[in-house]
């Protein structure tokens, strides 16, 4: 099992864009035992990778409970170096 933010930045690799809600959902079932499986963690590890050059926002919206939701994707060159370093 890869560790929790390798999980995230992988499924960026497999999705065209994603909050961290999408994020949470699809990995709930392996990763929601991990104490960073937290929404508040999830945003920060995604903002983090943002700021690495990793991933870039794509767009945001409210939510239906007046949440804001930013959603990313890998850029080519960001879903490149994720794939070079973290092995399927």
């Amino acid at each position: 099992m890869k560790p929790l933010n390798y999980a995230m930045l992988k499924f960026y690799t497999k999705t065209k864009e994603a909050c961290a809600d999408d994020v949470m959902a699809a990995l709930e079932g392996e990763y929601s035992t991990f104490q960073a499986f937290k929404k508040d963690a999830m945003i920060s590890a995604i903002m983090t990778a943002e700021a690495n050059g990793l991933l870039e926002e794509t767009r945001f919206d409210m939510d239906s409970n007046n949440e804001l939701r930013v959603y990313y994707r890998a850029s080519e060159d960001g879903a490149e170096t994720i794939n070079h370093y973290i092995q399927d």
